[in-house]
């Protein structure tokens, strides 16, 4: 399977925000999150990298 795990970059850590993520929706406030499971998740954040490899997306709070 090809999912992510999506993370929210903080000051000394990386959170785990959604395990299985399938899909990203750009928002105009945000980003949405859809595991393969169908849960959602809205984020004020914005994509700062992916680790492809390791099926990892790192997001960045907004503000």
């Amino acid at each position: 399977m090809c999912e992510a795990n999506a993370y929210l970059i903080q000051e000394n850590e990386n959170k785990l925000i959604m395990e299985a993520v399938d899909t990203i929706q750009p928002e105009k406030e945000g980003v949405t999150l859809v595991s393969i499971f169908g849960d959602q998740k809205f984020l004020k954040a914005c994509i700062h990298s992916l680790s492809l490899v390791d099926h990892k997306v790192f997001l960045k709070p907004l503000g």
